[in-house]
């Protein structure tokens, strides 16, 4: 046979952007082997008419790092297209660990990343086969997955590693600096695709005390980004804070010459419109010829939440007590009436930050005391009741034991302004999260939804530009070498879908997870064929391959497969 795969009558959007075109496409060996035109015999050929044939799609902001030593699938990101995944974002990970920290960072992973302690637990267990970070990506690698994975190493494993719990009370000495400088070059050597950090005031640790990252210095994250830049390559993710944004980031490009992109431009990111301020700055940085490069997201980030683990309000300061006591503790500072008054006047419409407001936006996911409330307005139902909205919404929570929950977009919301972050050149789509927050959000689906609700509904950009925005612009950016095109002798990652079907449902509540936790899950629309280094992963929306047998998938070390 000339192939093992050949795709025939398709629209081809080759990842460029370029106009898409009418051609086949040949497999052979795990490989494009023939562009266009595909003459020969094929072991299996894929009527491909209708349909845009592309490249796979490549998500740079994941937290699969637990999740895929119990889910090889990667589930639900290949539902979506996704063939290549960047894990280890916002300083996040789980090596180099030693086995006496692993509770506790699971314990952190569980407060600031949303995972739960008892899936993680079940998952991973505590004899984990690995403890340095080399040796955690060799067992991803053994294990095998049904996509591609590349990984930053991240600072919060990092310091907690060379510092013990000092990590999260101190600045590292210049000796603990180095030592964490020595890792990262050992990272790189391995095969990292960069190094990850977080400053944001919304990572903080099982105990309250802010993430380890967060306490680094400047000087710190200067030998931290010059160790992986020794390498010749590397990117840096950052999770913005005060003390790390433009100014930092600029400083750091400039010393080490490197990439940079951070987390989040969002609709709304410091009040109405404030996006544009950060456009223009991120302009006058790569004028400059700084690669500094903004992640945005296409859909509103979304919190289904309960107050027993009020994640959205944990970045305010009248939450830090909640996060330093047990659920009874919870019980009797949400029944407070001055904890109420500061809660309402804190998070008031006509208030300066991203909270105001939240409760004309929220929504009652779950109300096991009355299920009849279930996905009302909660500003209606209080209204119904003769009740504040607040007083509702922790009368609820107290009453059924913090079952019940809420539906609420924190950020990046405001439809235009959203369009005008997408249609910057600067900036790239991301922030899926997949992985992470697994039971309050679920973006997994962000390509799909980029490629229905943007691109075919709102027309704000050509199908094409959409595909190239999820293929080659991200792989680019992350110097991943040999994805995000549709070429002769590139790896043959290829997604099939419908142009006129192709979208996201909504989200429904499963309980898949280890130890049977739940997760939000989003189904694929239009999505008929996924394709990794030649293998069918997915067809007309089922598993083609299973966990038990040989995938696909490969670690990319530095940037490319071995």
């Amino acid at each position: 046979m000339d192939y093992d795969v050949k795709i025939v009558g398709g629209t081809i959007m080759d990842g460029t952007g370029s106009e898409g075109y009418r051609g086949d496409v040949g497999i052979q060996g795990g490989r494009v082997v023939a562009l266009g035109d595909a003459k020969g015999d094929s072991g299996r050929t894929i009527d491909a008419g209708g349909l845009v044939v592309c490249p796979g799609f490549v998500d740079i902001h994941t937290h699969y790092d637990a999740q895929v030593l119990w889910d090889q699938m990667l589930t639900i990101s290949p539902w979506h297209g996704v063939t290549t995944a960047v894990m280890g974002n916002c300083g996040f990970g789980i090596a180099p660990m030693r086995p006496a920290d692993r509770k506790d960072l699971m314990k952190t992973l569980e407060k600031v990343e949303g995972m739960s302690y008892e899936t993680l637990e079940a998952g991973l267990g505590l004899d984990w086969p690995f403890e340095s970070f080399p040796e955690y990506m060799d067992v991803v690698q053994s294990g095998g997955t049904a996509i591609n994975l590349a990984a930053f190493i991240g600072h919060t494993p990092l310091r907690i590693y060379v510092m013990g719990d000092d990590a999260m009370e101190r600045e590292a000495t210049g000796q603990e600096v180095e030592a964490m400088a020595q890792i990262v070059r050992e990272a790189m050597a391995a095969g990292a695709i960069g190094f990850s950090t977080s400053q944001a005031a919304t990572h903080n640790a099982f105990d309250g005390r802010p993430i380890p990252s967060r306490l680094a210095s400047f000087s710190e994250l200067d030998a931290l980004v010059g160790a992986m830049a020794e390498s010749g390559r590397g990117i840096m993710q950052c999770t913005i804070g005060k003390t790390l944004f433009h100014d930092e980031m600029s400083e750091l490009a400039r010393r080490h010459n490197v990439s940079i992109t951070w987390t989040a431009l969002l609709a709304g990111l410091s009040g109405p419109g404030s996006h544009k301020k950060h456009l223009q700055r991120t302009a006058e940085e790569r004028a400059e010829g700084l690669n500094i490069v903004p992640q945005v997201a296409c859909r509103p980030i979304m919190f289904d939440f309960d107050f027993g683990e009020p994640f959205p309000f944990e970045m305010r300061p009248i939450f830090k007590e909640t996060m330093q006591t047990d659920r009874h503790g919870k019980k009797a500072i949400y029944a407070d009436d001055s904890f109420r008054q500061n809660f309402r006047a804190d998070t008031d419409p006509g208030a300066k930050n991203m909270l105001a407001g939240w409760a004309q936006r929220t929504v009652i996911s779950a109300s096991p005391t009355d299920p009849s409330l279930e996905e009302r307005s909660l500003v209606e139902v209080a209204a119904e009741q003769g009740k504040d909205p607040i007083d509702l919404a922790l009368d609820m929570s107290i009453d059924s034991d913090f079952a019940a929950r809420f539906r609420v977009p924190l950020i990046n919301y405001d439809h235009e302004e959203v369009r005008e972050l997408l249609g910057d050149e600067n900036t790239v789509v991301a922030l899926s999260d997949a992985g992470a927050h697994a039971s309050q959000l679920c973006d997994a689906c962000y390509s799909t939804h980029l490629l229905g609700h943007w691109s075919r509904d709102e027309g704000a950009m050509e199908m094409e530009k959409a595909v190239h925005m999820l293929t080659q612009k991200p792989a680019d950016l992350m110097g991943i070498t040999d994805r995000g095109l549709l070429a002769q002798g590139r790896p043959a990652d290829v997604v099939l879908f419908d142009p006129e079907v192709v979208g996201a449902s909504g989200l429904t509540r499963v309980f898949d997870q280890p130890a049977g936790q739940d997760r939000l899950i989003s189904q694929a629309k239009g999505i008929q064929a996924v394709i990794v280094n030649g293998t069918v992963i997915r067809e007309d929306n089922k598993d083609a391959v299973g966990p038990k047998g040989d995938l696909p998938g490969r670690m990319l070390r530095g940037g490319k497969a071995a």
